[in-house]
């Protein structure tokens, strides 16, 4: 079950693209800061990333807020399906 910052970028992130059903947030803790990785399909990547990065960044801040509320550090990292 994903904690509550993961729960907040699926959201977002589902809202954001054409195929929500090919978003996935994985979640691990690397010394003491939860990373989350948010997977789109390889057409949505743009999307995620925005003009200049300012929808990833947007992300990134919401990610921040969240974390912060809930006493936590955590970081996001976007990754596009692989194709093969």
């Amino acid at each position: 079950m994903p904690g509550p910052v993961a729960a907040v970028v699926v959201a977002a992130a589902k809202a954001l693209v054409d195929h929500p059903a090919d978003v996935a947030v994985s979640e691990t803790v690397h010394r003491g800061v939860t990373v989350l990785e948010l997977t789109v399909a390889p057409a949505d990547v743009g999307r995620i990333v925005g003009r200049h990065g300012r929808t990833a960044d947007a992300l990134r801040t919401l990610v921040a807020a969240t974390a912060h509320h809930h006493g936590v550090k955590a970081t996001l990292e976007i990754r596009g399906q692989d194709v093969r």
